[in-house]
């Protein structure tokens, strides 16, 4: 008996995870993620044939991010009735960031229904709506770091931290194939070590079969410390200025990240306090996770603590969550900073600040984190010189600062660190989560430091992993 491990998003692509295996035994599903970055790629969120919901035994979710947990929901539509295994903060933010998903697409498609509707046109629907996702957090199951637990027939599986975001996980698999135990790791999102707020990412030692992330493959981060010194000097020139900063954060892990340097700033005196608006009803329940986790931080969260609050509403952390409280903003002088989602710039309430203030160029725009392309941050990024916000062009002409040492992904140099342990059971080695400029160079890499030579899964790609070797891919109908 062989195992089949298919792919069903990430592959050749940073958006839309998911990888599923099957045994004589067993069917089980490693996340399912939403495709994100423009309408051609939200068009490929749909439930593939090849999945057969109501046959899997279960799913392994590595963490809450959308790209990796926003097509859950269309298991349970499609006839899956669990259980789902995370962590149990990955739980509590998959909740979050789902019925947050659900919400905007039943709002997205009452503004085109209302137009189908005068077109004479039949009405669509969202791809899941919220008693939808109520469903598919009813039949998620806690796990803890570090243990073995029985997820599926002849199927075990051990979560470890990857230091991505609150309760983000690499999975290993011990599976049983005809008589044997192979074992399989899925890294999931791996984060950069030294990190503030949370844990450095572990490793494993023994693995027959890798999946593998490799969003910054091709390259290392600034290094964090210059980073946050870059940012530094950005707020406090801005601040001598009067200015007012625009940041587009995603919700959970960067927010959280970037009240803590700021809490650092106030505390070092590096800069006078001033408004801090956590502009995001998302990021604001996300922080309030964040903080009914603190066993799961690192002893430089827990020291800086002690100085003052972070993560909790003060004088300088202003938390905005209603659509009134925002507009306010844009009257708002500086100095300020508002942090907003979308983190990619592709919705959210980021979009109503830079209309106001994109054309503007006194205004200053960080960017913090990873922008797929054809995202509307990634045009940004890139100084075009007009983008369209809500129908209507919009000059860049605000000052861009981008800030790549954030990243929650670990660059290059990361990847073959936390490789380096499995390198010498020579495994088969799948690159994932990764467009093609990542995942080239690192597996160019891998194969001249370890002579391996790395799988590069496409879109609907199923291979059969047979003792001692992997057969060529077939193509999901």
């Amino acid at each position: 008996m062989s195992i089949r491990l298919s792919f069903h998003g990430a592959a050749g692509d940073v958006t839309g995870s998911a990888y599923l295996i099957e045994t004589s035994q067993a069917r089980i599903l490693i996340d399912f993620g939403m495709f994100q970055g423009g309408r051609k790629m939200e068009e490929m969120n749909v439930l593939p044939p090849a999945l057969n919901p109501a046959k899997l035994n279960a799913v392994l979710v590595t963490h809450a991010h959308l790209d990796h947990t926003g097509r859950l929901p269309l298991l349970v539509k499609a006839g899956f009735r669990g259980p789902a295994f995370a962590t149990e903060p990955t739980i509590e933010l998959t909740g979050l960031i789902l019925r947050d998903s659900a919400f905007i697409q039943e709002q997205d498609i009452k503004r085109t229904n209302r137009k189908r509707q005068r077109a004479g046109e039949s009405f669509l629907e969202p791809i899941y709506n919220a008693q939808d996702v109520e469903k598919f957090l009813g039949v998620m199951r806690a796990v803890d770091y570090g243990k073995f637990v029985d997820v599926a027939p002849g199927i075990q599986a051990r979560y470890v931290e990857a230091g991505h975001i609150l309760g983000s996980a690499s999975i290993q698999l011990k599976v049983q194939d005809g008589g044997r135990t192979r074992t399989m790791v899925f890294s999931g999102d791996i984060g950069q070590s030294a990190v503030p707020i949370l844990n450095d990412p572990i490793g494993f030692e023994s693995a027959e079969l890798v999946v593998m992330e490799s969003t910054y493959g091709d390259r290392d981060h600034k290094s964090l410390k210059d980073t946050e010194a870059e940012f530094e000097e950005i707020v406090k020139a801005v601040y001598r200025q009067g200015g007012k900063m625009l940041v587009p954060v995603f919700a959970v892990g960067r927010t959280q990240l970037i009240l803590y340097l700021l809490t650092e700033m106030f505390c070092d005196g590096t800069v006078k306090e001033f408004p801090i608006y956590v502009d995001s009803p998302m990021a604001i329940e996300a922080t309030k996770i964040y903080r009914n986790h603190l066993e799961l931080f690192d002893e430089e969260f827990h020291q800086l603590r002690r100085c003052r609050p972070i993560l909790e509403a003060t004088k300088s952390f202003i938390p905005t969550p209603t659509a009134k409280d925002s507009m306010k903003l844009n009257s708002e002088k500086g100095p300020c900073l508002i942090m907003a989602g979308s983190g990619m710039c592709t919705g959210g309430r980021i979009l109503h600040h830079l209309k106001e203030n994109l054309w503007r160029p006194e205004a200053h725009v960080i960017i913090v984190g990873f922008q797929s392309y054809g995202s509307l941050g990634r045009m940004i990024v890139d100084r075009k010189e007009t983008v369209k916000i809500f129908g209507e062009q919009i000059a860049v002409r605000a000052n861009v600062h981008t800030l790549g040492g954030f990243s929650a992904h670990a660059g290059q140099s990361g990847l073959m660190k936390w490789f380096e342990p499995l390198a010498k059971c020579k495994p088969r080695v799948f690159l994932t989560h990764g467009e093609d400029r990542g995942r080239d160079p690192l597996a160019a890499l891998i194969e001249k430091t370890y002579g391996l030579k790395s799988e590069k899964p496409l879109l609907g790609d199923v291979f059969e992993c047979r003792t001692g070797a992997v057969s060529k891919p077939e193509r999901c109908s």
